[in-house]
């Protein structure tokens, strides 16, 4: 996986749960900050991957709640490394 991958998934995981009432204590509390809900893409090379996706594969990855985006997204990165995601 390249740097440049997961600095894309970075920001496109920012962009789309920034807008998130802070703090979320739940995988449905970020739901409505999404643009096209849990269809909501994030791709970057080879890899893609819903919203709907990430929540089943990184559900046991994630420590809710988060008190802010960059926590949140800093947990979604590691889950995805540690499921050999990206």
């Amino acid at each position: 996986m390249s740097d440049d991958v997961e600095a894309d998934l970075r920001e496109q995981f920012t962009d789309a749960f920034s807008d998130a009432d802070f703090p979320v204590s739940s995988q449905m509390d970020l739901v409505p900050a999404l643009p096209q809900g849990p269809g909501t893409k994030f791709e970057s090379g080879d890899f893609s991957v819903t919203a709907m996706e990430l929540a089943a594969k990184l559900g046991s990855s994630q420590d809710f709640p988060y008190e802010d985006v960059e926590t949140l997204v800093d947990d979604v990165i590691e889950g995805l490394k540690d499921n050999g995601m990206i």
